[in-house]
């Protein structure tokens, strides 16, 4: 079906029948109830500091009580990625969704200060990452605001010596700032 077929035949009903429709989406499917959720009761500071807590479970897990062990690190993008995508989805405003993307590079790079990480697709991922909010920064307008923060990533890769550290070098001397 078109957006202009929908629109005809949503045109066609009553208003009871569209609110009908609009509670049976709000019911059957999970996204719709989400989006209506956050559109009704915007809390994205309670968000954000949700995601943050999740990504940084990723490099730093809870040692559950009782437990003899403390879990390992897992270290996977797509959490941060899929929360990201998800914020972008919701409309969450641009300064969260480039905040948690900053909080994602950093919180990885302070897991890298204090431990030997061997595998070169996590700095591979890291500086995707940081491409990606860059990117993501500059379209929107919102540079100024996480400059800082930006050069200071930068700064961190080049105190860890990381390998690919030229690389996101090269992204801030595209930007002319």
């Amino acid at each position: 079906m078109s957006k202009r077929d929908l629109k005809k035949y949503l045109g066609e009903l009553t208003k009871e029948q569209l609110e009908e429709q609009l509670i049976e989406l709000y019911e059957k499917f999970a996204p719709v109830k989400v989006y209506y959720d956050f559109v009704f009761n915007p809390k994205e500071d309670k968000l954000l500091q949700e995601a943050k807590v999740k990504i940084s479970h990723e490099y730093f897990p809870i040692k559950k009580p009782g437990a003899k062990w403390r879990p390992k690190a897992k270290m996977r993008r797509s959490v941060a990625q899929k929360l990201i995508k998800h914020f972008i989805m919701l409309g969450v405003d641009s300064y969260v969704v480039a905040d948690i993307m900053l909080y994602n590079i950093e919180i990885a790079q302070t897991f890298s200060s204090q431990n030997f990480i061997k595998q070169e697709l996590f700095y591979k991922s890291i500086f995707n990452s940081f491409e990606q909010a860059v990117n993501f920064i500059i379209s929107n307008g919102i540079f100024n605001d996480f400059k800082l923060r930006i050069n200071a990533i930068h700064e961190e890769t080049l105190q860890q010596k990381w390998k690919n550290k030229y690389d996101f070098e090269a992204i801030l001397d595209k930007i002319d700032y």
